[in-house]
């Protein structure tokens, strides 16, 4: 929502200082399908030529993001640090029991306690191979946080691609003006003969590539590029919180331990009080 109101104050901002300083955007608008054909049409081109099917379509959904927001909120942060109390109870309590639930967490009755996490394949996977892990005896600390931090770093990377291809995009596209405003210019010499007034209205044209080359770079695709890799990050420490309570698990903690260690380690803004996560904690127990 913020990207669109952000959008919305650049084009009243510039537009609106550009027509109260006594510029007329006549010619603007005239010059304005034509440059914006070559020059969103060639950013478009190459963007679809430089990049496989799969970035393609994860940048659609980053884009949805933008209106969206994050994925994760403060209340999944909590039901993610109950999940995993839950998990580690059963775990050390009964080997066997908790088997049913990483084998198959799609009919575990406490992964379908909190269905946002259950439908994320990256937070389940990452749970329960790390718990097969645990379970099997693979007891380094440091090797399973070594192996969980290149699994987060390789999950990391994939859910930068989009952001990645708008910046390429916003890179290229003061070039792309640039060669609209050429254009232009070859156009404009090729009716040298023309009266004063119509040559200036046609450089006037040409110079429009120039300006929405540079105003689609750094006021629009720049800042969404920007702001779709700070959404991914904020998602990403979701993820981080998995490593931090397993991890703690490893070195024999107990469960309300390792998950106050995953509380701490949470984005200030997602971070359940003490209070709440242990009061969700007692509801869980009682409700089981």
């Amino acid at each position: 929502m913020f990207a669109l109101i952000g959008l919305a104050v650049t084009m009243v901002m510039v537009f609106g200082g550009y027509m109260l300083a006594g510029g007329k955007l006549d010619i603007v608008l005239k010059a304005l399908p034509f440059e914006g054909m070559m020059i969103g049409g060639a950013a478009i081109g190459a963007f679809l030529a430089g990049n496989d099917t799969a970035t393609i379509k994860h940048t659609g959904g980053d884009l949805m993001a933008l209106i969206k927001g994050p994925k994760w909120n403060k209340q999944d942060y909590q039901d993610l640090l109950c999940l995993l109390h839950a998990l580690l109870d059963v775990m050390r309590e009964s080997p066997v029991d908790i088997e049913a639930h990483i084998e198959d967490p799609a009919s575990s009755a406490l992964f379908s306690k909190y269905p946002k996490i259950q439908a994320d394949h990256d937070a389940v996977e990452m749970i329960c191979d790390t718990i097969r892990s645990m379970i099997m005896n693979f007891d380094n600390a440091h090797q399973v946080e070594d192996m969980l931090e290149k699994q987060l770093e390789q999950r990391k990377e994939d859910s930068l691609h989009g952001a990645h291809a708008l910046q390429n995009m916003a890179d290229a596209l003061p070039a792309l003006g640039i060669v609209a405003a050429v254009l232009g210019v070859i156009k404009t010499m090729a009716s040298i003969d023309k009266p004063p007034e119509i040559l200036g209205q046609m450089i006037g044209g040409a110079l429009v590539g120039t300006f929405l080359g540079v105003f689609l770079a750094y006021g629009m695709v720049g800042p969404f590029a920007a702001r779709v890799k700070g959404i991914r990050e904020e998602e990403h420490a979701f993820y981080g919180l998995i490593r931090e309570v397993l991890v703690s698990s490893l070195q024999k903690h107990p469960s309300i331990m390792c998950v106050e260690v995953g509380r701490r380690n949470a984005p200030h803004k997602m971070r359940p009080s003490f209070n709440e996560l242990d009061e969700a904690i007692r509801e869980n127990k009682k409700a089981a």
